[in-house]
């Protein structure tokens, strides 16, 4: 079948649809409203693109993503310093902030352990995680990992290996459902998580 647009918006399509949640068609969607909307939106989208594109960077201290390094939750002294949350993601990050259950610090594994896909303990942040706990007086380690098989793997190896610091390591409890993840969760069932948190 001929296509029935240039190869610029042939383009456009394609890498919409690379993005989680959009399909050919949905794409095909989403760029037919950029272009029929173009100073209202594409244009808009296309600055904020490439100022994030210039301006984001990974924090050094959590692996959350800022304008800044260190973030701007690594810089607020309101946080409670003695608490670290430890996620697989940003995306958990960012759930669990916008539930508002939990004013602590993070730290982002970038990933879980994954024998099967070559993922190793060297290949996340891990060895930055027991630095974190003994260099900056951290009491409690909430490992908020979500509830698959390769996220319980982790938490039992980060587990293990902060053992010999004498941390408290808890996990979140009630309302995470096993096979579920972080990021698809609502508020409520992430504050009840939180609050219900149990040690590991």
């Amino acid at each position: 079948m001929a296509s029935v647009t240039g190869p610029e918006i042939e383009r456009l399509i394609q890498l919409l649809a690379r993005l989680p949640g959009l399909g050919p068609r949905s794409a095909r969607r989403a760029a037919l409203t950029l272009i029929k909307k173009r100073e209202q939106l594409m244009v808009p989208l296309s600055s904020a693109l490439q100022i994030a594109c210039e301006r984001v960077v990974v924090c050094s201290n959590c692996g959350n993503i800022d304008t800044s390094d260190p973030c701007t939750l690594c810089g607020d002294p309101r946080r409670e310093k003695t608490l670290l949350v430890v996620v697989e993601d940003v995306a958990d990050l960012w759930a669990l902030e916008r539930a508002g259950v939990v004013n602590a610090r993070y730290h982002v594994l970038g990933g879980t352990l994954s024998p099967l896909d070559g993922v190793g303990p060297e290949d996340l942040t891990i060895d930055r995680l027991v630095a974190r706990v003994a260099e900056d007086g951290v009491s409690e380690v909430i490992l908020a990992l979500n509830a698959t098989v390769d996220g319980q793997t982790t938490a039992h190896y980060v587990t293990d290996l902060l053992a010999p610091t004498g941390v408290k390591v808890t996990k979140l409890a009630h309302g995470v459902p096993v096979g579920g993840e972080l990021d698809y969760l609502d508020e409520g069932t992430l504050a009840a998580a939180i609050r219900s948190r149990t040690p590991f």
